[in-house]
């Protein structure tokens, strides 16, 4: 898959991350479950603020592999909140790679949406304060 050049959105990532030859699978290219293990935490953070407190992954909606990762890629995920429900709040994730260090170059990577539900200390849903 070719993608053509981007730039990096123009806010803080809200998480950033290098991937390791430990993360590589047989083809030399990231593990997709090592993709999607950084996607959840990044998604995780913007719901954690909204639900002030703990929260679960209930579920991924959609989760679009566009380009492979490699390693030495720098890996930025940027995670914004779409819908809060009375008990969950969902998070769309891009994840884009900036390459070819010589030669800059950003790409998408992978897109994804997830929901996660705002939980007690004893791990059983619980509503969404006012906002």
């Amino acid at each position: 898959m070719h993608s053509e050049p981007l730039q990096l959105p123009d806010r803080q990532p809200t998480l950033r991350v290098v991937p390791m030859p430990a993360d590589l699978n047989q083809n030399g290219d990231v593990f997709g479950g090592w993709v999607m293990a950084q996607v959840d935490v990044a998604g995780a953070i913007p719901a954690m603020r909204r639900a002030r407190g703990r929260v679960a992954t209930v579920s991924v909606n959609s989760f679009q592999f566009r380009q492979a990762i490699s390693v030495g890629d720098i890996v930025s995920l940027y995670a914004e909140i779409v819908r809060v429900g009375r008990t969950s709040i969902t998070v769309r994730v891009e994840v884009f790679a900036e390459r070819h260090h010589d030669r800059p170059i950003v790409v998408r990577v992978t897109q994804a949406e997830l929901t996660y539900v705002a939980i007690d200390e004893s791990g059983a849903k619980r509503e969404l304060s006012a906002e």
